[in-house]
């Protein structure tokens, strides 16, 4: 199979970039137990798209962190890898269709970029990380305390950062790095087209439909408005 990207990587950073900060502003009115040095959920279960991946990629290779990469693809560890995007859900919760069975997150392993419970790469964590939050302290209660709501803000983040990444790759943060590690790999995806289908990922899908229950309609329309703009301004 064939995938064309059908927008240039700044224009899809450029909307990565916004969409982080359209969350961080929203993250802000949350009462929630996260600080620094608490990472219960820090885990090698976080999925990613292309585009968050090679974020991480370029600014470590920027900085001459490179090491740190070798020390995530080192690190062979179990780890969850998803059969199905957050858009493909959506679609197939849309046509009444069954979704395809696949191993839970395995969730004990730590993650390997981990430093005395600080992240390493924190200033270009992918989204998945950024909005994983708790009301309560997860290390305590065994779980995450997370509000409806924030979980249907954080369902239409993912489902817009899938698709300006369409058709890109979605997997386990892992392996999605370790696709873009591969030169002939990164340029192929710097390129436009990813020819092949890596082992352990699915290609990303366009939005279907929105995932927002009824009762969230009302009190998600401005972020979802500033999505839409942020789409309008980066061209995608």
């Amino acid at each position: 199979m064939n995938a064309t990207l059908n927008r240039n990587i700044p224009d899809r950073d450029a909307f990565l970039d916004r969409a982080y900060a359209l969350y961080e502003t929203f993250a802000k009115s949350l009462d929630v137990a996260c600080k620094p040095g608490c990472s219960h959920c820090c885990t090698r279960d976080v999925t990613v798209t292309t585009l968050e991946a090679y974020r991480v990629f370029k600014a470590l290779k920027e900085n001459g962190n490179l090491a740190l990469i070798r020390k995530v693809l080192a690190d062979d560890q179990r780890r969850f890898q998803p059969v199905i995007t957050t858009n493909q859900l959506a679609e197939l919760c849309a046509s009444d269709g069954e979704t395809p069975p696949e191993d839970p997150p395995v969730s004990q392993n730590p993650c390997p970029l981990l430093d005395h419970g600080l992240c390493s790469i924190y200033a270009h964590r992918p989204f998945g990380c950024r909005c994983f939050v708790s009301a309560s302290n997860c290390g305590e209660n065994q779980f995450a305390d997370v509000d409806p709501f924030v979980l249907t803000v954080n369902t239409i983040f993912m489902q817009f950062i899938e698709h300006m990444d369409t058709p890109g790759l979605f997997g386990n943060f892992s392996d999605v790095l370790g696709f873009l590690d591969s030169e002939p790999h990164r340029k192929t995806y710097e390129s436009g087209c990813i020819s092949k289908l890596p082992q352990g990922m699915v290609f990303n899908r366009p939005i279907p439909v929105l995932m927002i229950p009824p009762e969230d309609r009302d009190r998600i329309r401005p972020l979802l408005a500033g999505l839409q703009n942020l789409r309008s301004i980066c061209s995608l």
